[in-house]
């Protein structure tokens, strides 16, 4: 966790109201480093639903096994996620520590271990010893209570500089529903099916089936756009939980996400995805410029997509805008190399809404100046025209500077 707190961050942080059936609470119980909180116990009244999507590391962590295990249950009791210790590449150990995690918070909370889910993030390879949760889980589930968002959102970063949290409030149905959520990541950051840590909490009466297809579709285009440096981490977990309590105010239970009720409970729980998303990025480790990468005129989305990732993860790219240079060939290189259909004389290229190629040369009225002046803002937008078909997408990233090298290269000292 930085002391120093992104230039990208956001100015205006919002106030995070209560849900009715969650309270939270979080402890330093010295997981790895002294004197700063490193867990978050959230706790959930009986009936409340879950639905998570996870990485596709073929070497996810041993929390991530576990919620993919109990995933299947459909009901939550309470949440217990660590932040310094991964919990990924330890064996036996890892799964053995996984279990004693559940089985404290499981008598801590006066539930089954199967209705407790888990998360760790922080370093990979080193044995998480769940001793230390003896004693600190049971005074969490006793000091737990309605508010403290963004203590907790604060008790999971590693090396983010700012909490990231979110919150929206809809009608569904007679009722008023609430949708809270937060996030940690800054590094190691290529979600593959969910971020890094996310949490989404909702007191919306929505089925355990529902609630997993909202999450499957609605991270497509949100977490899974996002890209700080290309890497998959073991980690990456993203769990929404509803308590259902808003059904006793008149909200209606919903069985099936293609409700037509749910219409916008669905836009605002897509957009509290896309809030927590882009902070990722803007907290990207080391980073001073928001990037948004646009691909439009591909020959399909899926095309547009990869092309993109293609442009947001080249660290020639990256690195042409943290040196605030609008250097357009390396934009080129980036789209030639994705495996992708692209048709170089019909390839156009704006910075921030200037063109500066086109027809496979570079614009006739490009400007050095003009777009030298653009490119100090603090988001930037590259946008490809391929020329090819209708398809279109668009990622996020940071630039890539001499800070996130120096982040990651003493990481572990």
């Amino acid at each position: 966790m930085s002391t120093a707190i992104s230039p990208l961050a956001p100015t205006n942080v919002p106030e995070m109201p209560q849900i009715d059936g969650v309270r939270l609470a979080t402890a330093a119980a010295g997981i790895r480093y002294k004197n700063r909180t490193d867990v978050l116990l959230a706790l959930f009244d009986k009936g409340t639903t879950v639905a998570g999507v996870f990485t596709k590391s073929k070497c996810p962590s041993a929390a991530v096994d576990w919620c993919r295990a109990k995933l299947k249950g459909g009901e939550a009791r309470a949440l217990v996620v660590n932040s310094g210790n991964a919990n990924a590449f330890t064996g036996k150990t890892g799964k053995q520590a996984t279990t004693l995690t559940a089985s404290i918070a499981a008598k801590a909370t006066g539930s089954a271990p199967a209705k407790i889910f888990l998360a760790s993030t922080g370093v990979i390879g080193e044995p998480l010893d769940a001793t230390k949760f003896n004693g600190v889980l049971d005074d969490l589930a006793k000091a737990a209570e309605p508010d403290g968002w963004m203590n907790a959102a604060t008790a999971i970063m590693t090396t983010d500089t700012f909490p990231k949290v979110a919150t929206a409030t809809v009608k569904l149905g007679k009722a008023r529903v609430t949708i809270n959520g937060m996030a940690k990541g800054a590094g190691m950051i290529a979600p593959d099916m969910a971020t890094m840590l996310s949490f989404i909490f909702t007191d919306a009466p929505i089925s355990a089936g529902a609630l997993q297809s909202l999450l499957k579709a609605g991270v497509e285009d949100t977490f899974n756009a996002v890209t700080i440096d290309g890497d998959t981490s073991t980690s990456d977990t993203l769990l929404a939980f509803a308590t259902g309590a808003a059904a006793a105010h008149g909200a209606p239970k919903i069985t099936r996400a293609s409700d037509p009720r749910l219409k916008a409970f669905t836009r605002a729980f897509n957009g509290i995805l896309a809030d927590l998303a882009e902070q990722v990025a803007r907290d990207g480790e080391g980073a001073r410029k928001l990037v948004e990468v646009v691909v439009e005129g591909a020959t399909s989305k899926t095309s547009a997509r990869k092309i993109a990732m293609s442009i947001a993860n080249s660290p020639l790219v990256k690195t042409a805008i943290a040196g605030e240079d609008a250097n357009w060939g390396r934009v080129v290189m980036a789209v030639g190399k994705a495996g992708e259909p692209a048709n170089r004389d019909k390839l156009s290229i704006a910075f921030n809404g200037i063109r500066v190629a086109t027809k496979g040369a570079r614009d006739p009225s490009y400007d050095e100046k003009e777009v030298s002046a653009l490119m100090k803002q603090p988001k930037i937008q590259i946008k490809v025209g391929l020329g090819l078909g209708k398809g279109r997408d668009r990622v996020l990233t940071c630039d890539l500077t001499k800070e996130y090298v120096a982040i990651n290269g003493d990481y572990r000292s």
